[in-house]
């Protein structure tokens, strides 16, 4: 017999809970504070606890750092209907073996107590580490309340405490810096520097000595000494931003680093011992690189212990909503613009736009609504999607409004996504026929009905397009004579 303590101020939850959980084999008792609910913690030793963040006289996230520290090897998941960045990443920190959003329970709550009655030994000591900074004080953080974000938020409070690497992936401007910047900020190291270098954007005879420093006199230019930036964050974080652009030979020093602990400067002969934790991150697919031989396969071995996968906007687009929102309220501190709202309609139309530029073309975007509004209100007409900074008829070229949609002419990498995220959208939609069949009819559309035009547009020859036409029954859909 498994016993389950659930503790939750709604007394209609706690029954519902109850009747979903309790079995021939596992007994569920409940109580409806956090002061009782540590008493009788005490009392029952539970094999789990679920609870409620939002308690009286404490919260949840109290009650949970009181339990791990009476017993490391306590099971807890801890859920709310209002949970915060903040709550989900402080509450996987303390040792949480989950955090559920109430609206999921339905779906997700069984498979997960199920999981945490049997994965006892997995879980981690708890840390006794505060945040150096305070809520208020952190607000330029992730935000996202889509599954595949809390996802990443509890990664983040699981390696937080140690000093594995970890590599971050993504396409631009989905984070990954944020992320970085937050395992650094939740962990041990939180007091040492944090520095972050981009390796594509640095010379490659610039880059050695940008990481490692120089002597004087090393080379051409060298006046003086120079310290590197693995000897500035000693004891901290280093972030190597798009590591995949790091050049071989560079990359041999970083995986000696890595190895010993210990390097040398440009120029100079003494060894230099260095303590700091690495995170990389990088917008290519490094098993690829390493196949074609520009990326070395042991140091990617070395770098990947922990991987944490940033998903690009478009695929969580309930996140968009509240990131521009957040985005509103921050500008107008920043700025000390007046404080803005979005109508309904802006927040479809940018639900709809697929944000090739991600979260960082998200937040430019709100910024100059911000500085172009004319109202308190925000509009479509006040959202300013698509390409910036070229001919206004370039721009009407690029982006098509229809309605609440927004249609832009992407790259064919992107457009390949898009398509690809619509067919797992809609799971009846067969996406190579569906594609033959709109290709054709809009080439015929195009052409006018001219078979011969349309098929050299197509690249097929006309037979295969006549076979397609009879397929389709595009002729008859276009009342072509």
């Amino acid at each position: 017999m498994q016993t389950i303590l659930l503790v939750d101020p709604e007394t209609d939850f706690l029954e519902w809970a109850q009747n979903q959980l309790e079995t021939p084999n596992t007994q569920v008792i409940t109580c409806t504070s956090a002061d009782e609910g540590y008493r009788m913690y005490l009392a029952e030793n539970p094999d789990l606890l679920i609870s409620e963040t939002h308690l009286m006289p404490f919260s949840g996230l109290e009650l949970l750092a009181r339990v791990r520290q009476r017993d490391s090897n306590a099971m807890v998941i801890l859920m709310s209907a209002f949970g915060t960045t903040q709550t989900v990443i402080e509450s996987m920190k303390l040792g949480a073996f989950d955090f559920l959003r109430k609206e999921s329970l339905p779906f997700n709550m069984k498979p997960v107590v199920d999981a945490a009655l049997t994965a006892q030994a997995e879980m981690r000591s708890a840390t006794a580490f505060k945040p150096q900074l305070t809520v208020e004080q952190y607000q330029d953080s992730l935000v996202g309340q889509s599954p595949a974000m809390q996802q990443v938020f509890k990664m983040i409070g699981r390696v937080s405490h140690s000093d594995a690497p970890v590599m971050i992936t993504g396409e631009s401007g989905s984070g990954k810096e944020l992320v970085a910047r937050a395992i650094h900020h939740y962990g041990n190291r939180s007091t040492e520097p944090f520095i972050a270098i981009n390796c594509a954007a640095i010379p490659e005879n610039l880059l050695e000595s940008e990481l490692f420093g120089h002597e004087k006199g090393a080379f051409t230019g060298a006046a003086t000494q120079r310290i590197g930036r693995f000897e500035q964050s000693h004891g901290g974080t280093l972030f190597l931003d798009e590591i995949g652009d790091m050049p071989l030979a560079v990359q041999s020093k970083i995986l000696r680093v890595l190895q010993e602990g210990e390097f040398s400067r440009v120029g100079g002969n003494a060894t230099i011992k260095t303590d700091v934790r690495i995170i990389a991150a990088t917008n290519k697919t490094l098993e690829q690189e390493v196949t074609k031989k520009q990326f070395r396969e042991d140091l990617f071995y070395r770098l990947n212990v922990v991987r944490i996968h940033l998903p690009p906007l478009r695929q969580r687009k309930e996140d968009t909503k509240i990131l521009a929102e957040y985005f509103l309220k921050k500008i107008a501190t920043q700025k000390h613009f007046p404080q803005l709202k979005l109508s309904e309609d802006a927040i479809k139309l940018m639900e709809n736009y697929p944000w090739p530029g991600n979260v960082r073309e998200l937040e430019n975007t709100i910024q100059r609504a911000c500085v172009l509004a004319t109202s308190d209100v925000l509009l479509p007409k006040d959202i300013p999607l698509g390409l910036t900074g070229q001919d206004p008829k370039d721009e009407e070229q690029s982006v098509v409004h229809a309605g609440n949609h927004v249609i832009v002419k992407p790259t064919l990498e992107t457009a390949v996504e898009m398509l690809l995220d619509a067919a797992s959208a809609d799971t009846s939609l067969q996406l190579l026929p569906w594609l033959e069949r709109e290709f054709t009819l809009s080439a015929m559309k195009r052409t006018k009905g001219n078979q011969v035009k349309a098929a050299k547009l197509l690249g097929v020859t006309r037979a295969t397009l006549r076979k397609r036409i009879e397929r389709y029954g595009i002729t008859r859909e276009l009342n072509f004579q």
